[in-house]
């Protein structure tokens, strides 16, 4: 199974990326007792500011920008992870997801994620990056993962799980999607092509 997780923080360290790591961990693991082995890439948006700026412009993706769009278009699953910026997802994060087609995500499980400094804005996952994603027609798992800056650590309380039941949660639905997905067919190649048409004018 191929996970691509996409981490949207501008700071090193990042409490965004930190999160994208422990989301990715509770993917893979209960993809692991599921009994899929799986791969992860990890798309830094801050390291492609340039190039998806260049590809707005020229419409146009430099080789760095192209080989992380794939990464997120052939993944089987994603982690998207975004900074609250205005109270919303960053200009980044929005302008990375501008220059995919729009339909290269169809069907595609997608967990989200955000940070910010007070849960007050808790609330952009559900108002702002849920129906992005759903616009794009992936399927976005049930529970999204909020991290404020008082959330690392806690164990939660009566009535709210912490952040690492929240993230073991998101990951065992977000391996529960991806398990389900049919598996890929490898594509033909225009050899295999042709001599298919080929077959199909033969007369018995």
């Amino acid at each position: 199974m191929r996970l691509t997780v996409v981490s949207a923080g501008l700071s090193t360290p990042s409490s965004t990326r930190l999160l994208a790591d422990r989301l990715a961990g509770s993917a893979r693991d209960a993809l692991a007792a599921r009994g899929h082995e799986t791969s992860t890439e990890v798309v830094e948006l801050r390291e492609l500011a340039g190039d998806i700026a260049h590809h707005l412009v020229t419409g146009f993706p430099p080789p760095r920008l192209r080989s992380a769009i794939d990464a997120v278009t052939a993944a089987d699953g994603l982690i998207v992870v975004t900074p609250v910026f205005a109270a919303s997802y960053s200009g980044l994060f929005k302008s990375f997801f501008d220059v995919i087609d729009p339909d290269a995500l169809t069907g595609k499980p997608v967990l989200t994620a955000a940070t910010g400094g007070t849960a007050r804005h808790s609330l952009v996952l559900e108002h702002a990056v849920r129906p992005l994603f759903a616009y794009l027609r992936a399927v976005v798992v049930p529970t999204a993962v909020f991290a404020a800056s008082e959330d690392w650590g806690s164990g939660g309380d009566d009535h709210t799980d912490g952040l690492p039941g929240r993230g073991r949660r998101a990951g065992d639905e977000l391996a529960a999607l991806m398990a389900a997905r049919p598996v890929r067919e490898e594509p033909e190649d225009d050899v295999t092509v042709l001599e298919r048409q080929l077959a199909d004018l033969r007369f018995d």
